[in-house]
């Protein structure tokens, strides 16, 4: 009798236009529960595909190999290209000069999704070899941003889509000379002036429809361990203007971070393949891993690159570096043998 008093009631509800269902069909709950998108990006820092790491790829070694299963566990993975690739040109007059051979873009394509150009050594072997290295890496397929063949270009984000996610990469250089620019009608990098990068920030956003935008920096001061006034600055405004974090690098050591308005701020990664090293500490840097969400940035952890005198990184697998989480809001360390 109780069943039966059930079922008339269950009867007479639907009859009235209510939505019914079965007591144990929870189908429902399952649909309208909106799912989450989430992407894992990948940054290293500065890369110099000349000297020793340009002399073992010419021997057939591949000085990424120790850290494929790290730039594996990333759904993106984006470097800084520290020379430029190309077969002409002449040195310009630097301390330094880097140019690599065209046979190191096989092994970009094969660990990276993308590389910033937008560096002070791009145009080491001047406008000529700038624009053999941009010719070489479109007809390759091997994606870049921060400069290009004109300022449009070099100012346009790199737009990656995974997962439902659109994500815009912005590049700059803050870094003299200021010679290696683009300009209307001149092929070079994407030189970061503050008005500049605020609109680049706001076209991600409004003309390309990016979900997520993140400008990758070349600023500071080399040695330096921590950020300087102009960083720290020119990070809130990236960020203010809409950036969901920063990256930044040049300063060839790792530097703080901080968090503003509940973003990431990298300030400096540190070196991941250059010979050309003078003290301890820029033979360390960091591979940082960003967790995002269509919300932005929900946590980031690091994993230790440990260079050798030829250059070529290899992981710390007992080191603990720095990682965070915005849930907690805290900056902890994890092992890096533990991340996933």
């Amino acid at each position: 009798m109780k069943n039966l008093i059930q079922q008339l009631i269950i009867t007479v509800i639907c009859g009235m236009a209510i939505p019914c269902f079965a007591q144990n069909d929870t189908s429902t709950t399952k649909a309208t529960t909106k799912p989450t998108k989430q992407v894992s990006i990948l940054f290293v820092g500065d890369m110099v595909l000349d000297d020793l790491p340009g002399k073992a790829i010419e021997q057939g070694q591949d000085p990424f190999a120790a850290f494929e299963k790290i730039f594996q566990s990333a759904d993106i993975r984006v470097g800084n290209l520290e020379c430029v690739i190309a077969t002409i040109g002449k040195a310009s007059e630097k301390n330094f000069t880097f140019r690599a051979h065209p046979r190191v873009i096989p092994l970009l394509k094969k660990y990276f999704d993308a590389i910033s150009i937008a560096n002070n050594h791009s145009g080491d072997y001047g406008p000529a070899a700038f624009s053999e290295m941009l010719t070489l890496l479109n007809t390759q397929k091997m994606s870049y941003f921060g400069g290009g063949n004109n300022l449009s270009e070099a100012h346009r984000p790199h737009i990656i889509e995974r997962n439902g996610l659109r994500i815009a990469l912005l590049g700059y250089d803050e870094f003299m000379p200021r010679s290696f620019e683009a300009n209307v009608n001149k092929a070079g990098v994407a030189w970061s002036e503050d008005e500049q990068v605020i609109a680049d920030i706001k076209a991600a956003r409004q003309q390309y429809r990016a979900d997520i935008v993140i400008p990758f920096m070349h600023w500071g001061w080399e040695n330096e361990m921590t950020a300087n006034k102009r960083q720290r600055e020119l990070a809130r405004i990236m960020i203010d203007a809409g950036a969901d974090a920063v990256i930044g690098g040049h300063p060839h050591v790792i530097q703080d971070t901080e968090t503003y308005k509940g973003k990431p701020i990298i300030y400096s990664i540190g070196n991941f393949m250059i010979d050309a090293v003078d003290n301890e500490a820029q033979t360390l840097g960091w591979a940082i891993r960003l967790h995002i969400d269509q919300h932005g940035v929900k946590a980031w952890d690091t994993r230790m690159a440990k260079l050798n005198k030829e250059g070529i990184p290899s992981p710390i697998p007992e080191a603990s570096s720095a990682c965070w989480d915005k849930k907690s809001g805290e900056l902890r360390t994890c092992k890096n043998a533990q991340l996933q």
